[in-house]
């Protein structure tokens, strides 16, 4: 371990913050990174427990908890903590093609089951994961690295997400061609399109994109297989085939009004401002724009807070965010939520933080289910009405939510925001290569074995599991291009 008594001796912190009322004025990361120095004392904290379990990844209580692809956390911890960065960012590459994108987007499950965590505030691993990608891309350590002898095998993978390019990444390392197929007009899928520019900016997704190419791997934008090309061509240009085409059929409200003008899907708000920010820094008004608008955020999760802190910069009139859920505690209950569970804890993230600043409150609203839309004479939406509910359980221990009597309100609503997940991968793509589905609608394929039940084409990533984390997609990834390796030559070289 870095220093025996470092978890006795320090405190825990992450990366700092701009001033929020401030950072509302521009689409810039709204952290500030840590000193070389603070980041080693952070590495300090980790005990290097003799059965870690921040580097596993397990789902408890139907939650994940530990890290999904297994990355060394202890030993580039103590590395980092000697300043030893280049073999730090070595451990870091080992078992995660893209630290960058873990670093930023993944929630950290890991710190939810770093032992530290039982009565002190965890190890900062993410922000540590971080500084370590960083520390490489300044030093110039993180270079192209292709693969000294080819295969001759040509590989497709549909998608290019972080389960697209993590099976994309490990393929190209065992020496196959491939070739990524993405139907957008970017490469990076949700990692793009899906977090907005202050949070993970398209510049760091492009950083890495640039070195897979440079590395052999081939990107082809604005192709949608089974449209532009179809499954025969695939299948006669290459040897196999990997689907990641993500969860992207979202989860709309059942409610009446749903069909009124100015309601939008989470996803297509974010989509849409984020394009227009790349494209013309939001000149050309191809977006959805909050702007003087009464907003309503329907989804208590990390989009609806992407959803609040991009209004938020819009200059919109009013924000509201709806959680289901009632407010939780500062501090894990350890009888309902013990240890190494994720941590079910209240959390202040940056758009609340942004929102508080300029409205003078958090925005969030909780314990609140949505009852109808009411629009104007010309069908646009005016009104959310709502009431609060008590979660119960019935006879058969399933959980209901009671209508809670006198609870009615009304809330103004110019712009109302959807964002409440997603139901499933779209059907098209499957149905198109004639792969077979699971009662959920995503593809029929064993977990780490990824076959389908079509011959040379594998699943991976939410289009397999569901809607899940960044992390978990590229755990498939790279579990997808395994097998897809061994398929095509009858052995693996890859982990």
């Amino acid at each position: 371990m870095g220093k025996q008594t470092g978890f006795m001796e320090y405190d825990r912190q992450t990366r700092r913050e701009r001033d929020p009322l401030k950072r509302t004025k521009d689409w810039f990361d709204y952290t500030i990174p840590l000193t070389d120095k603070e980041i080693q004392i952070q590495g300090a904290r980790c005990m290097d427990c003799g059965v870690p379990t921040c580097h596993t990844g397990m789902e408890l209580d139907g939650v994940t908890t530990g890290c999904p692809v297994y990355h060394l956390i202890p030993e580039w911890n103590e590395l980092v903590y000697q300043g030893k960065w280049k073999e730090a960012l070595e451990l870091a590459h080992v078992q995660n093609n893209f630290p960058e994108f873990t670093g930023i987007a993944c929630p950290a499950p890991c710190e939810g089951a770093c032992v530290l965590g039982i009565n002190k505030p965890p190890v900062a691993i993410r922000t540590i994961e971080r500084a370590i990608i960083e520390k490489g891309f300044a030093e110039g350590w993180v270079v192209p690295s292709p693969p000294k002898k080819r295969t001759g095998k040509k590989v497709a993978v549909v998608g290019s997400g972080p389960a697209g390019l993590a099976a994309a990444a490990q393929l190209n390392k065992a020496g196959h061609l491939v070739t990524v197929f993405e139907r957008s007009d970017r490469v990076g899928g949700l990692l793009t399109y899906g977090i907005p520019e202050m949070k993970l900016s398209y510049d760091i997704v492009m950083r890495r994109v640039a070195i897979l190419e440079q590395e052999g791997i081939k990107f082809l934008t604005n192709t949608e297989v089974g449209k532009d090309i179809t499954k025969e061509a695939l299948k006669q240009q290459f040897d196999a085939i990997i689907l990641c085409s993500g969860a992207t059929v979202h989860r709309d409200l059942q409610v009446e009004g749903n069909h009124l003008k100015g309601i939008h899907f989470a996803m297509d708000f974010l989509h849409a401002n984020t394009k227009s920010l790349l494209d013309s820094n939001l000149q050309d008004d191809n977006y959805i724009s909050a702007a003087g608008k009464d907003v309503v955020v329907i989804g208590g999760g990390d989009t609806g807070t992407d959803c609040l802190a991009t209004a938020v910069r819009h200059n919109c009139k009013s924000l509201v965010q709806f959680d289901i859920y009632d407010k939780k505690g500062f501090v894990r209950e350890m009888e309902t939520n013990p240890w190494p569970q994720y941590p079910k804890i209240h959390r202040v993230e940056y758009g609340h933080k942004e929102a508080g600043r300029v409205f003078g409150s958090d925005p969030r609203a909780y314990t609140v289910m949505t009852k109808k839309l009411v629009g104007d004479e010309y069908g646009n939406v005016k009104e959310v009405h709502t009431m609060n509910v008590k979660l119960c359980y019935d006879e058969a221990g399933n959980k209901i939510r009671k209508e809670i009597p006198g609870t009615d309100k009304v809330w103004p609503a110019d712009l109302v925001l959807i964002a409440i997940g997603f139901r499933g991968p779209e059907q098209t793509l499957l149905q198109h290569f004639g792969v077979d589905t699971t009662d959920k609608s995503t593809a029929l394929a064993e977990y780490d074995d990824y076959r389908t039940n079509v011959d040379g084409i594998f699943a991976a990533g939410d289009m397999r599991r569901g809607q899940s984390l960044i992390v978990w997609a590229i755990h498939e990834g790279r579990g997808a291009a395994r097998e897809c390796d061994r398929y095509l030559m009858g052995e693996t070289v890859l982990p």
